[in-house]
């Protein structure tokens, strides 16, 4: 008899734990598919795991998309109350049928507790407007994703260029593309870097490695990602606009630079300096496209990763 395929998803359950008085369980999920890819299907054989203790809360934690997280929470209602972990934030509580917690609630726990503490690498991605940033840091962030799970995609700009808008797919037309970005973009406010660098503070205590799309302006009011992120790429079909960047980056920010891309509509590949960053020119694909990253590429940024800072 052919052996039935392995789940795409793994629920591990944690023993109780405790925070402000509350009891609780970590649910992780993890998706073992290379890819890190499921599909809806993938729900229909999903069993919890077997002890969990219904009396307590439990924090459902790990990458997954929404609709499975709808699933974990419905599943989960007989518990007294149960929260979604957000590593920038902490255990938000999402339903509860105890008076000890309220929705909306931020438990501050560490799902990583036993670990030693460190700070992982944050990549800033910069950069002129029109030069590939966004494409790129997708790119990369699902490269990485299918040899390192704990990596994760910052976004810390408000022109709703979103992970979803790359992945419409060839089809879409840029005409589209553009008008579902301004439906979405928000507003620049006072709090708002302040806001993304602690965010990337308590995700590089958690990951192994933070990148961070910063948009395409250099700003003083910028200047907090500075003080959160250790390493900039610069990616620019501009090569007058790249010098700002360092000044920016290196020069205010003491940050240490990765890698100088030359954004290309041409495809190619051609490497100029590797010391003291690697230098080069590429053709990076539009929105929609196949996004291949040069292996010289992947591997100067894979320097990066599992070196604590």
């Amino acid at each position: 008899m052919p052996q039935s395929a392995e789940p795409a998803i793994k629920l591990t359950l944690s023993q109780s734990r405790s925070v402000q008085g509350l009891s609780y369980q970590i649910l992780s999920i993890e998706l073992v598919t290379k890819d890190r890819l499921i599909s809806p299907e993938d729900l229909r054989d999903q069993n919890l795991p077997a002890h969990i203790d219904y009396k307590g809360g439990i924090v459902i934690s790990g990458r997954g998309p929404i609709w499975l997280y709808g699933y974990l929470i419905h599943e989960l209602h007989p518990a007294a109350w149960v929260a979604c972990y957000d590593p920038r934030l902490g255990a938000v509580v999402v339903a509860t049928h105890s008076r000890q917690t309220q929705v909306g609630q931020v438990l501050s726990i560490d799902v990583q507790e036993n670990l030693p503490p460190r700070l992982c690498p944050a990549m800033m991605i910069v950069g002129p407007p029109d030069s590939g940033k966004s494409v790129l840091s997708h790119a990369l962030f699902r490269t990485l994703l299918t040899e390192y799970s704990d990596i994760y995609l910052q976004r810390a700009h408000w022109d709703g260029e979103g992970n979803w808008i790359l992945e419409l797919g060839e089809m879409t037309k840029s005409s589209d593309r553009e008008a579902y970005k301004l439906a979405y973009k928000g507003g620049i406010t006072d709090n708002f870097f302040q806001h993304h660098s602690q965010a990337i503070l308590n995700l590089r205590r958690q990951k192994t490695l933070v990148v961070v799309d910063v948009g395409g302006q250099v700003q003083t009011e910028k200047v907090p990602l500075l003080e959160a992120c250790t390493h900039y790429l610069i990616i620019s079909s501009k090569p007058e606009e790249i010098a700002p960047w360092h000044e920016f980056c290196r020069d205010r920010g003491n940050l240490k630079c990765l890698t100088v891309l030359h954004s290309s509509l041409e495809i190619e590949e051609v490497i100029h300096k590797r010391e003291p960053w690697l230098e080069m020119t590429w053709g990076v694909l539009e929105q929609g496209g196949i996004c291949q990253i040069p292996t010289v590429l992947l591997e100067q940024v894979k320097t990066l990763l599992n070196k604590p800072q």
